[in-house]
């Protein structure tokens, strides 16, 4: 594996990285403290970055629960994302056609298109949050709109002018943990940083960033409903993993159970059934996405 890759994840979940990616050494692999939003994980990834010293190249930030089938066309989006952030000193950022009008992605509005040695690139006019239907419709039939992946380019020099123009607090945090010479004093550090995605902290608030629609097979697989997509289905579109399951007159279902105990689902469709030791999940896939909902309430 390439001597270029980071991985960056809360620390619970660092040893399961290092055993599904043996070959890739443990120094590549950034173990936040504490949950703290991917704008901190993305901080923390650019001043490790810059610390080892790979500043003379663009930076290819992506997320770890997206299925890409096409790894060929991926890798050349991703090239031609880096060669476009070098040459233009910009932020890029990289998004796929719709292939049909999502409610649960959220998209990007693609303004005028610009001279480039590569095809399609645009400027960004704006992030849209994940629409009603009707809206979604609206932007796959217009043709000027793509899902947004979240996936950013750009040299560490573009990064830091951007954080510094755009986002003050991400920029002092960055500047905190570079200079912070001791990890135990990183850690201390980082447990006091705000919780906020990296598209509000900075993606949207840069005006004059790029866009590139990527070739390649996309899902994010952050809901039953996606993972339902992605696994293998029997004749009557149902995926059931683990035993004791029993299904009459289902159809088009994920259902799951990790526990001992039998779980019968009779004269549904369209549904997510998770059984696990600490609860029960029965949701029409529908409203898949609301499950993040569900669980913050539970927590409290």
């Amino acid at each position: 594996m390439s001597d270029d890759i980071f991985v960056i994840t809360e620390k619970s979940h660092s040893k399961y990285v290092n055993q599904q990616l043996p070959e890739l050494p443990r120094r590549r692999i950034l173990a936040e403290p504490a949950r703290r939003g991917t704008a901190s994980c993305f901080v923390l990834a650019l001043s490790e970055i810059k610390r080892r010293r790979f500043t003379n190249q663009a930076v290819f930030f992506l997320w770890a629960d997206h299925l890409i089938s096409d790894t060929r066309a991926f890798k050349q989006a991703a090239k031609q994302a880096a060669e476009l952030a070098e040459a233009e000193k910009k932020l890029v950022f990289t998004g796929v056609e719709p292939t049909y009008p999502a409610t649960g992605f959220g998209y990007i509005q693609k303004g005028k298109r610009i001279k480039s040695k590569f095809k399609h690139v645009h400027e960004l006019k704006q992030f849209v949050e994940k629409p009603d239907k009707v809206t979604a419709e609206l932007y796959v039939k217009s043709g000027k709109y793509l899902w947004n992946t979240g996936y950013l380019t750009g040299t560490v020099e573009t990064f830091e002018r951007e954080l510094k123009e755009h986002s003050p607090r991400l920029w002092n945090d960055y500047q905190n943990l570079y200079s912070t010479l001791l990890p135990m004093n990183r850690r201390k550090l980082y447990m006091n940083f705000v919780s906020e995605p990296i598209d509000t902290a900075l993606s949207e608030h840069v005006p004059d960033g790029l866009v590139m629609p990527g070739n390649f097979d996309w899902a994010d697989v952050g809901s039953f409903h996606d993972l339902h997509g992605v696994s293998v289905q029997d004749k009557t579109g149902n995926h059931i993993s683990g035993e004791n399951i029993e299904l009459e007159n289902v159809t088009d279902s994920y259902v799951r159970n990790e526990t001992e105990q039998p779980v019968a689902v009779i004269g549904l469709d369209n549904v997510a059934v998770i059984a696990t030791e600490n609860g029960v999940l029965v949701t029409n896939k529908t409203y898949a996405q609301k499950v993040g909902d569900i669980s913050k309430r539970l927590q409290k």
